[in-house]
């Protein structure tokens, strides 16, 4: 969908932006101290130690799934609720006209405006592609599509709130940031090289 609307050149730069910034900061997390910076439930999650002989059958690995999930389920519905929600109320309040006034190209900003914009505007990464090629008709920049494309679907709110429910504070700023300003980087590198 993606490659049908930008073409394969800019469906690859961006994957390859996407999966490189993934990596890096990845890289970066490892080597920082951060395990303390996780809610203490994540690591006092009960583990079963099984004897190396003991195999799971599928019915025993699907009735551990179904628990686990139920269990996750009823930790974060609710907050799934709300982000989608306000997401849902942004998004019918901002015209793509707005967008494309104040993210054009002749605004040096643009990519800080839609990285900011896309963080409370809850779509998936499919769903922000006709919305994108709408943005891109009326002349926004590439880099700023871009971005405004990471953001939408990697700093959603509902992301937010789901990832609070296992990161404190720090940990969920130290990823929103970083993500953030890769975004950023990633948005101006695209829009010098197209």
């Amino acid at each position: 969908m993606l490659a049908d609307s930008f073409g394969w050149q800019i469906t690859t730069g961006y994957v390859l932006a996407g999966l490189g910034l993934a990596i890096l900061l990845g890289g970066l997390y490892s080597r920082l101290n951060l395990v303390g910076l996780v809610h203490d439930f994540v690591s006092k999650t009960p583990t079963m130690t099984l004897p190396t002989d003991h195999s799971p059958t599928i019915e025993d690995r699907i009735t551990s799934s179904w628990e686990e999930t139920k269990e996750i389920f009823g930790r974060i519905w609710k907050w799934v609720i709300v982000g989608v929600g306000i997401g849902a109320l942004i998004h019918g309040w901002v015209p793509a006209e707005f967008l494309a006034e104040y993210a054009g190209p002749d605004n040096p900003l643009a990519v800080l405006v839609v990285t900011a914009l896309g963080v409370p505007l809850y779509s998936n990464a499919a769903g922000v592609i006709p919305i994108a090629e709408a943005l891109g008709a009326k002349g926004m920049a590439t880099g700023t599509m871009l971005s405004f494309m990471m953001s939408t679907a990697a700093l959603s709110l509902p992301e937010v709130l789901l990832l609070k429910q296992v990161m404190k504070p720090k940990l969920l700023a130290i990823f929103l940031g970083s993500v953030t300003v890769g975004i950023m980087l990633i948005g101006f590198i695209f829009n010098l090289l197209t």
